[in-house]
């Protein structure tokens, strides 16, 4: 009998459903009840010499074992309705909120993790919701009628089993603490098991490489023993909750047994009364032995629940506090004042004073060593966080101002780690545009260089990819993910390490079409290889969080530095 805040929260999103679940599961009790009056008066009457009216008790136990039949089946189609609803709203709320997140949360929790929560997590708070809380809702409303009317037929076995039913309820309580904590290192040594599974399924491929399958497999071998141990340490504290349960259970019944006969056998019940108190005796603890076998059932949504809060009420590292929505008739100017900003626990910070502009329709390059900062700059202009200091600025209007859907629609991102879904190349390009049609699909193609490549592909734009786009090339994945970015049609164009990973012919292609698509934009080249931005209008040189100069390439070039000494590493590479 635990019930968690959190879980009773998602039942609201389904109270209808959940009410009448609840309401069939009463009426499937009161069948049970129903067919126990029904025995207990036919017994008495074969016990007495009287048939006579045994056809029909039996006829009528036969209809109501039908109707609990009907009604049995009803209950379970609402429930599983009522189950599938939660979860789907439950589950869409999760993912709106990892959306609402954004990066500077899922880059810190392990996606196997997050996938157990809301995967196998809600799939549990499904059984606890669809099938212990009605079972719940049965116990405290029909548990207390049946006393009450075992206490107008003998008081005595009414009182026994209202003390036996007590302590099935609240005797396995004083273990609830102790149940608590092994579910959170249970459902604990879950996710870090699913996250490790899943970080090995998708870096299989590097562990090959590296000879380090067996140490991997031994690994998992150990995560895999402590879920074993979890559960099992789990099972001990869960078992004796059951015990406890049964024990009172036995008891109380074997109890009202002995009453009942001892009143039989004194006369001071009649036959009909004696056969109707047994029967009610074990029909009353029904509903507590259901309510036993649905906790169980359900437990895994109750070691869930503290997971699916976690996510559920995590704070963005920056809320959608803005408002404006400017409509940009041509592109904005993109300015960076004073920009200061620290990571949590860093010694020094990411950016220090950090101040240029890149003009309005123009292509500006942001270059620097690894750790200079121009991931950071990148994430203060996307709002994933905000600056300790100094403002990122849009057509002169700082991007607090401006609310997430309208910075998401100003600025259009195709990085370093492009992401293809397991889906057909026009379905992909659409994730940006779900309206868009096949012409815009191959103008877009066109401009990124990748149309050809598409075309003759056998099933075109229709060809299924793989996961993460496993069956295109590093240089096809950029530009088709360049292509998605330009479906967005945003003023803002922002192209983070796009060519970091391929040879230099794929370089020199993505490169033409990064030229073609940054017409009419305002557009910023984050890279490590000057080869991709040498013909940028501007180029800025990050060092250490700082800008060290601001030109274009050959006066950069001559003016020594750091750039140029980016350029000489360059040449050897």
């Amino acid at each position: 009998m635990m019930l968690h805040p959190e879980l009773l929260r998602a039942a609201r999103t389904a109270p209808g459903p959940l009410l009448r679940a609840t309401a069939l599961l009463t009426a499937v009790t009161a069948g049970h009840i129903a067919q126990a009056g029904l025995l207990a008066v036919a017994l008495a009457d074969i016990a007495g010499g009287r048939t006579h009216r045994l056809p029909v008790l039996l006829g009528a136990v036969a209809g109501v074992l039908l109707l609990r039949a009907l009604l049995t089946w009803s209950q379970r189609v609402v429930a599983a309705g009522a189950g599938a609803r939660i979860r789907a709203g439950l589950r869409d709320e999760l993912i709106v909120q990892l959306g609402r997140l954004g990066p500077a949360y899922s880059t810190t929790a392990r996606a196997g993790a997050l996938r157990a929560t809301i995967v196998d997590g809600v799939e549990g708070v499904n059984t606890y919701l669809a099938r212990y809380l009605p079972q719940f809702a049965v116990v405290v409303v029909v548990t207390p009628v049946l006393l009450v009317w075992i206490a107008v037929l003998n008081v005595w076995v009414a009182a026994l089993l209202t003390v036996a039913v007590v302590l099935a309820l609240f005797l396995p309580r004083l273990w609830d603490r102790a149940l608590a904590d092994r579910g959170k290192r249970h459902w604990d040594s879950y996710e870090d098991l699913a996250a490790d599974y899943l970080e090995a399924l998708q870096q299989m491929p590097t562990l090959r490489a590296n000879g380090a399958v067996r140490r991997k497999r031994a690994a998992l071998e150990d995560r895999s023993h402590n879920l074993h141990r979890a559960i099992v340490a789990k099972l001990r504290v869960s078992l004796i909750d059951t015990a406890l349960t049964d024990l009172a259970i036995q008891a109380g019944t074997l109890g009202a047994v002995l009453l009942a006969c001892a009143s039989a056998a004194t006369g001071r019940a009649t036959g009909t009364a004696s056969y109707l108190l047994l029967m009610l005796a074990s029909e009353s603890f029904r509903p507590l032995r259901d309510l036993s076998r649905e906790w169980h059932a359900g437990y895994v949504g109750l070691s869930a629940a503290d997971s699916i809060t976690e996510l559920r009420t995590a704070r963005p590292a920056v809320g959608d506090t803005g408002t404006l929505a400017p409509a940009w008739p041509v592109a904005p100017a993109l300015s960076f004042a004073g920009v200061r900003f620290s990571y949590s626990g860093a010694e020094r910070p990411a950016l220090d004073g950090v101040e240029f502009e890149c003009p309005a329709g123009r292509t500006t390059a942001l270059v620097g060593p690894s750790g200079a900062g121009k991931s950071t700059l990148l994430a203060l202009l996307q709002r994933h966080h905000d600056p300790d200091a100094g403002a990122v600025l849009i057509g002169g209007v700082d991007v607090r101002e401006l609310s997430q859907a309208a910075l998401r629609r100003t600025i259009a991102v195709v990085s370093q780690d492009v992401y293809l879904f397991a889906a057909s190349i026009a379905d992909n390009l659409r994730l940006a545009d779900p309206d868009a049609t096949e012409d815009r699909l191959v103008t877009a193609c066109r401009d990124a260089g990748i149309h050809d490549e598409i075309a003759a592909l056998p099933d075109g734009y229709a060809t299924v990819l793989g996961e993460r786009g496993a069956t295109l090339s590093g240089g096809q994945r950029q530009r088709l993910a360049l292509a998605r970015a330009l479906l967005c049609d945003a003023p803002v164009l922002v192209l983070d390490e796009v060519t970091s990973a391929v040879d230099e012919n794929r370089e020199h292609l993505i490169t033409q079409a990064l030229r073609r698509a940054a017409q009419g934009r305002t557009c910023l080249v984050i890279a490590h290889r000057l080869a991709s931005v040498r013909h940028a209008d501007q180029i800025v040189v990050l060092d250490r969080g700082r800008v060290d100069a601001v030109g274009d390439h050959e006066a950069l070039a001559v003016a020594g530095g750091v750039y140029a000494a980016l350029a000489t590493a360059d040449r050897s590479d």
